[in-house]
């Protein structure tokens, strides 16, 4: 394996760069900062919002590249490189049909906030992890904000009960089991491999000088674009099947592993 034309590593964040106590390790900053020395971008993509990346990486955030919202938002320092839609129309279909099942939490996000019904306390409580700016709101069939994407959360199984109500869905819309517990619908174009393509044409750079890392069905388009893509042990069986190599789980730094054989 030729890790000598790498000019780019990206990484999804939970399940993968981040621990199993959503933490990113001191070994990661510091293997971070020769990666900036020698000129290699750093490109951090999940389906987190932009505040809850910039929680976790704000040290290291003015040279950092966000792909937040599974792709639908792509910034770097002040300036935004792309933001993806989801027509207001998509937005109703999703909450009316998520209504007709229980025990699902929808958050529907947006570029500077995300906004949620709070009669469950158990979810706004969890809900605190992934989102650093939320707004409890009476009824999100109300809102007029420009949308990113709808997020749905089921505490046991995102694949087992959330999935099969919302998959009828996708065609007009992306739909994504995201995590465990997560389905993330939106755009068509808003995925972590549509944003990635675009980053790279700007950037102007092929598969052969990019390195991915990822874990879930979301990270799947972008692996796809890297020819050096790892999944990492923890990962969905899926994942594992599209991507060339394989590493550590991210409880046992199999991101900073790799990393540091790049250096």
């Amino acid at each position: 394996m030729d890790l000598s034309t790498v000019k780019m590593v990206v990484t999804d964040m939970d399940g993968t760069l981040l621990n199993s106590k959503h933490e990113v390790s001191t070994r990661f900053f510091e293997l971070f900062e020769q990666l900036r020395k020698r000129g290699i971008q750093f490109v951090a993509a999940s389906g987190r919002q932009y505040s809850s990346m910039i929680s976790k990486l704000g040290a290291i955030k003015n040279d950092v590249l966000f792909i937040a919202e599974n792709g639908a938002y792509v910034r770097f320092r002040e300036k935004t490189l792309l933001t993806t839609e989801f027509p207001a129309e998509n937005v109703k279909s999703v909450l009316e049909t998520v209504r007709t099942a229980p025990d699902l939490h929808p958050v529907l996000c947006t570029k500077d906030n995300a906004y949620v019904e709070g009669s469950h306390v158990k979810f706004i409580n969890l809900l605190k992890e992934y989102y650093s700016d939320f707004i409890i709101v009476p009824d999100q069939k109300q809102i007029t904000n420009e949308v990113l994407k709808v997020a749905i959360y089921h505490f046991e199984s995102a694949e087992r009960y959330t999935y099969p109500v919302v998959k009828h869905l996708a065609g007009d819309m992306k739909v994504k089991v995201s995590g465990s517990n997560w389905v993330d619908i939106s755009h068509p174009n808003a995925n972590k491999g549509y944003a990635l393509t675009r980053v790279m044409d700007r950037l102007g750079l092929k598969s052969h000088e990019v390195m991915v890392f990822g874990d879930y069905n979301n990270d799947l388009e972008m692996l796809e674009l890297a020819d050096h893509s790892f999944a990492m042990a923890n990962a969905h069986p899926n994942v594992k099947k599209v991507a060339r190599y394989q590493t550590k789980d991210n409880n046992h730094y199999g991101v900073e592993t790799i990393l540091e054989q790049l250096l």
